[in-house]
């Protein structure tokens, strides 16, 4: 069965930090890239973040650059987003995206499967 599940939402006054887990299983994670895209009431989903399926090429939304840090351990087949300097604009849904193939097309289009995805709540 194929599932991609993410973890690790909560919770955060601004300044904080949280660290998204992407959990995959049904497949092999290292043929897949990896984006994160969150979506927040009343604002355009937002792709933010991807990975290379061998985790050289990572790319940001400019939204996050700088504060937040895509990674991904293929032996676990495991994706992350470790987010520091959360603001209250950072609060949305977070969905882990795969689409198959080495490098990111920043499409939703793209993606083969998502996650249900995390709830991140950032406020004081």
């Amino acid at each position: 069965q194929l599932q991609l599940v993410e973890s690790g939402g909560g919770l955060v006054k601004p300044g904080g930090s949280l660290r998204l887990s992407c959990v995959v299983s049904g497949f092999s994670l290292h043929d897949y890239a990896v984006s994160w895209v969150r979506q927040a009431p009343g604002k355009e989903r937002e792709i933010i973040s991807c990975i290379s399926s061998a985790g050289g090429i990572a790319n940001y939304a400019d939204s996050v650059k700088g504060r937040f840090t895509i990674s991904r351990d293929n032996a676990k087949n495991t994706a992350y987003l470790q987010m520091d300097s959360l603001k209250p604009e950072d609060t949305a849904v977070y969905v882990c995206a795969v689409e198959r193939g080495f490098s990111c097309s920043d499409s939703y289009y793209a993606f083969d499967y998502l996650g249900q995805g995390t709830q991140v709540t950032v406020s004081s």
